[in-house]
């Protein structure tokens, strides 16, 4: 994409009501006026709240939205260019059940308070397969630490990965800390019993692994 194209898209980002855009000072600060308030300020009513972290161009909350309008859900990336089709798409299909935020992940906990989530999903993240990368894999232990924090007891975390490495880790990790698997497979679109929500909706890389015959791996758990 064009340098030319990106900064029209950001400034259109500017102008949706369904993207926020806090900036890091403002999240460091403990300054992000939804922290806490997602339900009574945007979305005016008391469901229970998905976060989609590493959303991109916001498939997975778009498509989870439209199935479950009994939940809201907020998509979470740090790229702008690509966040800006999941708002659009949103504002365009009158969606009021599906929000956008553009921040670092690692800030979750500064833009959302304890028990605020319901079920997080993790889509199709970096793996960050280098050792000294680790800390910043998603599913590393201070990451579920976080989660844990954010999370509703007995809170939900998806996990769906193109990479067999994450999804080994992660299955080692979690079975190592005694956390709850509900649900684990190496390759979904093998498995007749996989639920709809999994192969049904799939992210713009999704079908380009599946063009080459790369197995999709998802993971369903409960930290402890």
């Amino acid at each position: 994409m064009g340098s030319k194209n990106k900064l029209k898209r950001f400034k259109e980002n500017e102008t949706f009501s369904n993207l926020f855009q806090p900036s890091r000072e403002i999240l460091l600060n403990d300054a992000f006026e939804l922290k806490g308030k997602w339900n009574k300020d945007y979305f005016k009513n008391d469901r229970p709240i998905v976060v989609e972290l590493g959303c991109g161009k916001g498939e997975y909350s778009l498509g989870l939205a439209r199935w479950y309008p009994e939940k809201n859900f907020v998509g979470i990336d740090i790229k702008g260019a690509r966040i800006w089709r999941g708002a659009k798409t949103a504002l365009e299909k009158q969606m009021d059940n599906v929000a956008f935020l553009r921040m670092q992940i690692e800030l979750l906990d500064k833009a959302f308070a304890p028990g605020e989530i319901s079920e997080i999903w993790i889509t199709f993240p970096d793996p960050q397969i280098k050792y000294k990368r680790t800390k910043h894999r998603l599913t590393n232990p201070d990451f579920l630490a976080l989660y844990k924090k954010l999370l509703v007891p007995g809170g939900l975390i998806h996990l769906k990965t193109d990479s067999e490495f994450l999804h080994g880790y992660t299955l080692g990790l979690l079975q190592g800390a005694g956390h709850e698997i509900l649900y684990a497979h190496h390759d979904i679109y093998k498995n007749t019993e996989a639920p709809r929500e999994l192969v049904e909706i799939q992210t713009f890389y999704e079908k380009q692994y599946l063009e080459i015959g790369k197995p999709i791996t998802y993971i369903k758990f409960k930290l402890k």
